[in-house]
């Protein structure tokens, strides 16, 4: 494996999980693999867990990370090929690319979609630029169209708490009060996909999710119909895919609540807003395995890290 960009990129995401598992139980097990390699991580947007996560990730396998907000502190960043660069924009991404590659052993990238633009966030031209004209591998720490770090995060956790042979495990829409976009939502279907359970979608009409990423998952548009015997319940914010970007939808009623959820397990990447997406009563309870999600996401960014090492020797 080259690099790590999508879930796709799993070849086999049961024995992913496992290995994940297992860095947790000994997770400075593989210090040395990392020794004078150095990974940088750059943000166009905000984070907290995946900047830290990442980071220590790194740590914990001997790297050196190197953290940069590009968005804040660089150049502007030009993407396109053939402009002329009198604009806002001061550099290429071809030079750009270049340059950090010669910095780095592994460049891992977070940078959101438009959610204005649909063509071009599809097209993942950020990420696939930096693929294209970086000579390192790259790490994808969130992009347009999908978060795979929190999707290989969900799996391990799932996987931690199954108690039965076949989970039944729902994503479910909850309101917000701005326009999120679908990363995250695409990245945990795309997950449960390659899992053995029994997975659906609920959301209100108007918020399926891209056709292309549901395929043949059924999706529900009652809550509490979907929720109906689940072990556990994802919940995510996603903007309107048809309607591209817009909030077509602020019903309370899908918020998450304490009788909703029954005995489920309730997951959400975070940040979370309390009393929107999902009541205190959830959050506070032991069946909120949240926290634990947060703390998964170091041995996801690190089992990822490791193969592309390994890989790379």
């Amino acid at each position: 494996m080259k690099h790590y960009t999508s879930i796709h990129d799993i070849d086999n995401i049961k024995a992913w999980v496992e290995d994940a598992k297992a860095l947790k139980q000994d997770p400075l097990k593989h210090i040395e693999l990392g020794k004078n390699k150095t990974i940088g991580l750059l943000f166009f947007n905000s984070s907290l867990r995946t900047r830290l996560s990442t980071q220590k990730a790194a740590l914990n396998l001997g790297m050196n990370p190197i953290v940069m907000n590009v968005s804040g502190d660089a150049w502007g960043i030009e993407f396109g090929d053939g402009t002329v660069m009198n604009g806002n924009t001061a550099e290429h991404i071809k030079e750009a690319s270049a340059v950090v590659s010669q910095y780095c052993d592994i460049i891992a990238v977070r940078a959101f979609p438009t959610l204005t633009d649909k063509v071009k966030d599809e097209s993942e031209h950020v990420m696939n630029s930096f693929k294209k004209y970086a000579s390192v591998p790259i790490v994808s720490m969130e992009s347009a169209t999908g978060h795979p770090l929190q999707g290989l995060t969900d799996a391990i956790t799932i996987a931690e708490h199954t108690k039965v042979t076949k989970p039944k495990v729902v994503l479910s829409w909850a309101p917000h009060i701005k326009a999120l976009p679908h990363a995250v939502a695409n990245s945990f279907v795309q997950a449960m996909q390659k899992m053995d359970v029994e997975f659906v979608i609920a959301n209100p009409e108007g918020y399926n999710l891209s056709p292309e990423i549901t395929g043949d998952t059924p999706i529900i548009h009652n809550q509490e119909e979907a929720f109906a015997n689940a072990d556990f319940v994802y919940t995510k914010n996603w903007s309107s895919y048809n309607d591209y970007g817009k909030v077509l939808n602020t019903d309370s009623s899908w918020t998450i609540t304490k009788d909703k959820l029954g005995e489920a397990k309730f997951m959400h990447c975070l940040p979370v807003r309390r009393n929107v997406v999902v009541e205190d009563a959830v959050l506070d309870s032991d069946s909120s395995l949240v926290i634990e999600q947060a703390n998964n996401r170091t041995f996801a960014a690190q089992l990822v890290l490791k193969k592309i090492l390994e890989n790379n020797k």
